[in-house]
């Protein structure tokens, strides 16, 4: 199952409707998302970022109650993650940990940043690895065409062919003729 609003969200009601079985899989599902989000602003290290994880999923579990059915869930589960990621730095005394922390706890558009992202993800999860991961490392995380090549291995005209086939495929994808 792939970790997307529509599918979190699902499983947080059914949870909430008793079904255990939903309730662990939201949970698992949870874990990478958490991870990923962690690690691009927390600037810790393996262990805080594990702790902070396990810290919200015991905070999603025991808060369950106050989600709203009718709301977005994955906005409720970050802003129990800002909120958690907060504590643990005035815990362990550090106060600016990261850059720009004030406009991430309070970007207006994150939960649609967020949805946006969640379907950029499933929709590179779809390709082959190594055009999912030439896209990522250009068109999503801004590096060169050369920089990508390094970090991956590979050739640049492998990177060049990657993000070209990648992209044809998405469209393709996009337009109804999923290959």
């Amino acid at each position: 199952m792939r970790a997307n609003e529509e599918a979190l969200r699902g499983l947080m009601i059914d949870g909430l409707d008793g079904d255990a079985a939903a309730h662990a899989a939201l949970l698992r599902l949870l874990v990478p998302l958490l991870r990923g989000f962690y690690r691009r602003r927390a600037n810790g290290s393996d262990d805080d970022i594990e702790d902070l994880v396990q810290e919200t999923l015991i905070a999603v579990h025991t808060r369950r109650a106050t989600y709203d059915r009718e709301r977005a869930f994955t906005a409720w589960l970050f802003a129990i993650a800002r909120y958690k990621m907060v504590d643990h730095f005035r815990r362990t005394r550090r106060l600016q940990p990261i850059e720009g922390l004030e406009e991430t706890l309070i970007e207006p558009d994150f939960e649609n940043a967020l949805v946006a992202r969640l379907d950029v993800e499933e929709l590179l999860a779809a390709l082959p690895g190594k055009q999912a991961q030439a896209i990522r490392a250009t068109r999503i995380d801004g590096l060169s065409v050369a920089e990508a090549a390094q970090a991956g291995g590979i050739g640049e005209s492998d990177v060049k062919v990657s993000v070209h086939r990648g992209l044809k495929a998405l469209v393709a994808r996009i337009q109804g003729g999923a290959r």
